[in-house]
Parts: C-alpha cells; sequence; structure tokens
C-alpha cells in the first residue's frame, strides 16, 4: 500500500456485513452475536467492559479497523484512520447509555457472550448418576495484558514568513554639464584653431543590486526515546471452597475439600 503498510497487518471486524433482523438494538445480546464479536475481540488483552463496549459498536453497526505495525508507522495509520472519519467512542457510549443502555455488568458466559446483571454461569454440562449434586470449587486466575494508551502528539511543522528588511548604501553618480561661454581674445602661437577634434564625456551613476543568500541558522530535531519499566499490578482473585460436614459419626471433625 502507498502508506507502507501491508495488507496483512490490517484486520477489519466484521469481515462482511451483518444484518440483525427488528428493530434497533439497545442492548448486547450473544444469540445475534452471529459473527462473533465478542470471541473477536479476544486476542486484544483488553478489560471486558471495553471488550463489550467495542462488541456493541458492531453490534450496531460499526467496524472495527485494527492495524498490527511497529513504532515508526503507528502515528502515520492513525493519521490515516482519522481523515477517514474514526469515531468517539466514549462518546457514542454516553449517548447509549442516555437511550438506556446498560453497559457490561457481568461476567462471560461459557458461550462466549457476557451475563447481564443477573446472569449466571452456565452449569457442569457433565453426566451425573441419580442422586447426584454438584457443588462446584470456583477460582478466577488473574490474566494481565498491555495496550497502547495515546499519551498525547507532539507536531513539528515548518512554514515560509517573509519579513520586511532596509539597508542603506551609498550610491556614486558623474553628471556631464555641457557649457558655451563668450571669448574675445586673439589665437595664440601653438592653437590648431581650425584642427577637427571631438570630445566625448560619459555620464556614470551607480544603482543598488540585491541578491540574496540562504543560510541555515538552527535545527529543529524530532526523535523518540523508548524504554520499559516494570509495573506491579495488584488485584483480587475470588475462589469457591466446599466444607464437608459430617456428623454421622461422633469425633468426627470438619473436612476441607482441598487437601
Amino acid at each position: 500500500m502507498r502508506a507502507g503498510i501491508s495488507r496483512s497487518a490490517i484486520h477489519v471486524s466484521p469481515e462482511k456485513d451483518v444484518t440483525v433482523s427488528g428493530s434497533t438494538v439497545t442492548a448486547y445480546d450473544a444469540s445475534r452475536d452471529e459473527k462473533g464479536f465478542w470471541a473477536t475481540l479476544a486476542d486484544f488483552f483488553m478489560p471486558d467492559d471495553d471488550r463489550y463496549t467495542y462488541a456493541e459498536a458492531m453490534n450496531r453497526g460499526s467496524i472495527l479497523v485494527t492495524v498490527t505495525v511497529d513504532g515508526p508507522q503507528a502515528d502515520r495509520a492513525e493519521d490515516i484512520l482519522e481523515e477517514h472519519g474514526t469515531v468517539n467512542l466514549a462518546e457514542r457510549e454516553e449517548s447509549w447509555r442516555k437511550a438506556g443502555w446498560s453497559g457490561y455488568a457481568g461476567a462471560v458466559k461459557t458461550g462466549g457472550a457476557p451475563t447481564g446483571a443477573s446472569g449466571t454461569t452456565a452449569s457442569s454440562t457433565r453426566n451425573l448418576k441419580a442422586g447426584e449434586q454438584v457443588l462446584p470449587e470456583v477460582e478466577e486466575r488473574l490474566r494481565i495484558g498491555k495496550r497502547h494508551v495515546d499519551s498525547g502528539r507532539v507536531k513539528v511543522r515548518s512554514y515560509v514568513i517573509e519579513t520586511p528588511v532596509t539597508e542603506q548604501i551609498n550610491l556614486h553618480s558623474e553628471t556631464v554639464h555641457v557649457e558655451r561661454r563668450p571669448a574675445n581674445r586673439p589665437v595664440a602661437a601653438g592653437d590648431e584653431a581650425f584642427r577637427e577634434r571631438t570630445i566625448e564625456a560619459t555620464a556614470i551613476s551607480e544603482e543598488a543590486v540585491i541578491a540574496k543568500e540562504a543560510r541555515v541558522t538552527g535545527e529543529v530535531v524530532v526523535k523518540k526515546d523508548a524504554s520499559d519499566r516494570a509495573k506491579t499490578v495488584t488485584d483480587k482473585v475470588r475462589s469457591t471452597r466446599v466444607e464437608v460436614e459430617d456428623n454421622r459419626a461422633s469425633g468426627r471433625k470438619p473436612a476441607s475439600g482441598r487437601p
């Protein structure tokens, strides 16, 4: 491509139009997630509430364009996307909420779509024998990813300005004057009175000549410094424990469900 970005580095979601029957939808519904929008965002390591918002935008007809490039091409890719009409998702989300959209309100079901505020996780699908009941022990795992955050942009632009300049210079000029005056004296012996002669005098004047020379008087260098830092992420994960209390025989003590 003319921007120097390979087509294989560009991903568009959904890859083709998806038609949703009925009126305008105001909340995310797994049953109409025909392209698996929620699942397609799993590799971007974004929080579930952000994935939920992006999935809702695609369900409302928006298109998600992701470009995988290195640092020097990232700003160029962002400029191209802005030139072709990217939207402010935060503003869109705010308007959805004013219209009644509730936003992300739960965990993710096994099928890949988020549950509502009163949703529950799917129960175990393993076959149970008659009379059996299951209390699952559930443990959350912390997944830490990374995403790019725009920390600001610096634009350096060069342009031409014109400044009036005034200088003084001394110019020399010579003017020729011809004067006829009366005389009355005898011709001297040495005078060649009747010899033909010609006298020429040239008038000279100086004029200003302007020449301009371009000189480099300074430089502005734009560069980016890259650095890595280690950050400690602190959060809480939940887990459930099953405690068994058996009072069928004396002397029995409560037993933990884990060794």
